[in-house]
């Protein structure tokens, strides 16, 4: 994994979960579930192929999933990810959210 400052290390779970984790506090999430988060993360930046892989599409990685997960712990992660900057940034999210769940349910019935 390439870090913005240019520092290369290797992928961690652990770190995924520990960012993760910063979000989902005070929610319905249990330990289990954080760790299946990390395996999927781990499984589509494996499924890359690529050497070497941006942070920043690690962070991709995680949204998708914790989105799924929790929608609350999903707009903390990414205010902080995509460092929102107004109500405006938030209100866009949620709208976008609101019309994927509502895609979901239309799709499940």
């Amino acid at each position: 994994m390439v870090k913005r400052s240019g520092v290369t290390e290797p992928f961690s779970r652990d770190k995924v979960v520990r960012g993760v984790q910063r979000a989902c506090q005070g929610r319905p999430v249990d330990e289990d579930a954080l760790q299946q988060l990390a395996h999927k993360v781990e499984e589509t930046i494996r499924s890359a192929g690529a050497a070497e892989i941006p942070s920043h599409e690690v962070g991709l990685a995680i949204l998708g999933p914790l989105r799924e997960l929790d929608e609350v712990a999903y707009l903390r992660f990414a205010s902080v990810y995509r460092s929102f900057t107004s109500v405006e940034d938030f209100e866009k999210e949620i709208a976008d959210l609101r019309e994927a769940i509502a895609n979901r349910s239309e799709a499940e019935q």
